[in-house]
């Protein structure tokens, strides 16, 4: 891995501007600039910011002085999710290259665990439907029904294989029904480790100059933790491990809030670089370690005054479902925004909802275009999009980020 100096200071005048600016669009930007500048130099602390909520007062402006215009809004950011999953299959380097390539902020890797303890990305520990293993005879003793989160599934699993045998395994697409030209590139990827997408942004970072920012999602944590290998750890290790994690933007999230508390009394405060976020479900069920620990609260007791406040304790930020920010009619027509996005900003944290993908099935039916489930609509997606920035998100979830870079960058018609 490059060393820290190297990876962070920039070899020209115009790759440092290009970082500092690239910073700009990150959240809580009263002291992104410095913040940034600092990161971009190689430094290994940078201050911790106040809340976007808390503002320090402004200058005073002298009497013969203009006043100043105020700064622009920082644009949302462009979170692929999974990679560009709608353009190459999920959780392969191509896809998360892919994205980068097509303007991604920050890229998606869902992280589970290996036998022998690699944090790999897959959308589950399950990889019966990603992978090719049901196909290898030589795995054929590895299949397995088990209990994970309350639900009873029968095949194979990550955590049954060690790296070296995962990497035996060939990628497929997840839902090749609607993404058959994905499905045309199936066994053609490797499951990768979490190392190997950090070096791939940490690569693309300093090709371009741009920080491309990690936004790890911790997949069945308290499962994980139940069979001995608790991802908390192992994701920690990784950040005081690796330079870039340490310094590039990082973002870390989950479903089970517990997970994030341990991190944060982990991790600390003061790694500015590093922004935790909780994930919120359908508002009618509950965080599995909730569940485990016998408290009846759901997912929409987090989505209140109340609940974000203590969402704020411990998270900087949330990643709800999208139609909790703007929900959609009877007629499958999006509506109006809720007031969530608001409760959300008072209570000092930002919001990133999820997932924006382009093909019919997933858009309301007046952006959809001519054809079946699976035909692509990238005007109808970019509208979406716009039509959630005008809502006042900070960010947002993408299958395909080049349509959510053009989304950020064309304004509304």
């Amino acid at each position: 891995m490059p060393s820290q100096s190297r990876l962070l200071a920039p070899r020209s005048r115009a790759s440092l501007a290009r970082v500092v600016a690239a910073c700009r669009r990150w959240l809580l930007p009263t002291a992104a600039a410095a913040a940034c500048a600092m990161l971009a130099a190689g430094c290994a602390t940078v201050p911790r910011p106040k809340r976007a909520a808390s503002p320090a007062p402004p200058a005073p402006v002298p009497a013969a002085s203009a006043p100043a215009a105020a700064a622009p809004q920082p644009k949302p950011l462009v979170i692929a999710h999974r990679g560009a999953s709608a353009r190459r299959p999920e959780h392969t380097l191509a896809a998360y290259a892919k994205a980068i390539e097509d303007g991604a902020d920050a890229i998606e890797p869902d992280l589970v665990m290996t036998r022998d303890g690699v944090l790999v990305a897959r959308h589950e520990n399950d990889i019966t439907g990603t992978t090719n293993v049901a196909e290898l005879p030589q795995f054929a003793e590895r299949k397995r029904t088990k209990v994970i989160d309350g639900e009873r599934l029968t095949g194979w699993f990550t955590e049954d294989f060690t790296l070296a045998e995962l990497k035996t395994l060939r990628a497929r697409e997840r839902i090749p029904r609607l993404r058959p030209a994905n499905a045309r590139l199936n066994d053609q990827f490797e499951v990768p480790s979490f190392d190997e997408i950090v070096r791939l942004a940490e690569q693309a970072a300093l090709r371009t100059g741009k920080p491309i920012g990690i936004y790890a999602e911790l997949k069945h944590p308290s499962y994980f933790r139940s069979i001995g290998l608790p991802l908390e750890d192992k994701l920690a290790a990784a950040v005081r491990a690796q330079p870039y994690l340490r310094n590039g933007p990082l973002f870390i999230q989950c479903f089970e809030s517990g997970s994030l508390r341990a991190l944060r009394r982990t991790l600390g405060s003061a790694m500015q670089n590093v922004k935790l976020v909780q994930l919120i479900g359908n508002p009618r069920k509950g965080p599995a370690d909730w569940k485990l620990a016998g408290d009846g609260r759901t997912f929409g007791d987090m989505l209140n005054t109340t609940g974000l406040r203590e969402v704020a304790a411990y998270a900087d930020g949330i990643g709800p479902e999208k139609s909790s920010v703007v929900p959609r009619d009877a007629q499958g027509a999006l509506g109006a925004p809720t007031a969530l996005v608001h409760q959300a900003h008072a209570a000092g944290l930002f919001v990133h909802p999820y997932t924006f993908r382009p093909e019919n099935s997933f858009l309301p039916k007046a952006l959809q275009t001519g054809g079946d489930d699976a035909t692509r609509s990238p005007a109808g997606m970019e509208r979406e999009v716009q039509a959630f920035v005008a809502a006042g998100i900070d960010g947002f979830f993408t299958d395909d980020p080049a349509l959510g870079r053009r989304a950020v960058d064309t304004p509304a018609r």
